[in-house]
């Protein structure tokens, strides 16, 4: 599990608080630069016939404006497209970079998918109380549901509402931690089987 352990590289402190730079900070630097890179580096030409590199960022572009927000959100969450495809192409980018050997998985760790599902929860009751007032705690009741069912409907309702930033920090985190143990148990099993030797070492193969 040292794989997922946080080493302080340049320490700092700021008014008795400890905001030293991390080897999570500088991953999430490069996943940040990365991103930034691969956009630029992307759009740079614009030709009317993509290369590989543009195609590749238009698609993205795509999955998030039309497929994502604009199917989920219509035309009037297009406002928060900005935000949500940079989530998404750090997301995208954290993920990427914690598959290379010997770097470190950001979003394995939940402080930072929590942090990023509480900015998307806060801002969901931002606008939604900017937007709707006191009308939007009509989202907790359900339309069409007899007026007999709403005590036990409602603090459903709000209790999974509530429960989103947490299910859903906890999920990414999951995956990123069960899914680069898992790598790193098959790589023990082929380097083992390297060491036997014989028939272990053509059988290697197997977990490679």
């Amino acid at each position: 599990m040292a794989q997922f352990d946080v080493h302080t590289l340049i320490p700092l402190e700021i008014a008795g608080g400890d905001v030293s730079f991390t080897n999570a900070s500088l991953w999430m630097a490069l996943a940040v630069g990365a991103g930034c890179l691969f956009l630029v580096r992307g759009v740079r030409r614009d030709g009317i016939i993509p290369g590989r590199m543009q195609s590749v960022v238009e698609l993205m572009y795509d999955f998030i404006e039309r497929q994502t927000v604009g199917s989920v959100m219509g035309e009037a969450g297009k406002q928060f497209f900005p935000f949500i495809f940079s989530l998404f192409i750090f997301i995208f980018f954290t993920n990427f970079l914690g598959l290379i050997p010997y770097s470190f998985t950001v979003t394995s760790h939940i402080i930072v998918t929590f942090a990023m599902a509480l900015s998307v929860f806060a801002l969901v009751l931002i606008v939604g109380f900017w937007t709707h007032g006191l009308h939007f705690f009509s989202l907790f009741v359900p339309s069409g549901a007899p007026w007999w069912i709403m005590p036990l409907l409602v603090p459903i309702e709000i209790i999974s509402f509530l429960s989103r930033p947490i299910s859903l920090s906890v999920r990414l985190a999951a995956n990123m931690l069960a899914g680069h143990t898992m790598l790193k148990v098959f790589a023990g099993f082929i380097v083992t089987m390297l060491g036997a030797g014989g028939v272990l070492s053509v059988l290697s193969i197997a977990p490679l």
